[in-house]
């Protein structure tokens, strides 16, 4: 009988825990800043969302393993959104993108679609030169839009290290960007 209350109370463990966790308040805080993590890793798109809903996925179905005691949720959700990221690139194919389907959102011209577009692909191709740690660290920035102190606790670098890499990234799409290139 020992064995079957301590079977329980682990049992009852994992229920409070899923219980304590308000899924659907923490899915509204944290979907936009996921979604912009990928859109800024991957682009817009399908691809993001399909990332995003799979960074979602993983993290419901492992909700047991989230110790609040251990760390904010943002922090886990995002250790569990750069693992979907590292595995996105790893199983990465060369396919055809049906990003060029045209789908017009309303109000907006052809010609500033067109110059959209544009600029999103020019700033893809620089942010495809920056090394993996710096797209990283930008997309923690300014997809997802945490502070340096917070990705300084996802990335285990310091806060200043933080500042000086984002600093000199962005100095350096600046000036590309200025170069035309």
């Amino acid at each position: 009988m020992a064995n079957g209350d301590a079977t329980v109370a682990r049992l009852w463990t994992w229920v409070q825990k899923a219980r304590a966790t308000d899924w659907d308040q923490v899915f509204v805080e944290q979907l936009p800043r996921v979604y912009n993590f990928f859109r800024y890793r991957v682009g817009p798109g399908p691809v993001a969302e399909d990332l995003t809903a799979l960074t979602f996925e993983k993290a419901w179905r492992a909700r047991d393993r989230y110790d609040r005691d251990r760390g904010a949720f943002g922090t886990w959700i995002f250790a569990v959104a750069r693992n979907v990221a590292v595995d996105h690139y790893r199983s990465e194919r060369a396919t055809v993108s049906l990003d060029d389907v045209a789908e017009t959102p309303g109000g907006s011209s052809p010609e500033e679609i067109a110059e959209r577009r544009s600029d999103e692909d020019r700033l893809g191709r620089l942010l495809a030169r920056r090394d993996d740690r710096e797209r990283e660290l930008l997309a923690l920035k300014y997809g997802a839009e945490y502070t340096n102190r917070d990705i300084a606790r996802m990335t285990g670098l310091s806060e200043s290290n933080v500042g000086t890499i984002l600093h000199r990234a962005v100095q350096a799409l600046r000036a590309e960007w200025d170069e035309g290139a």
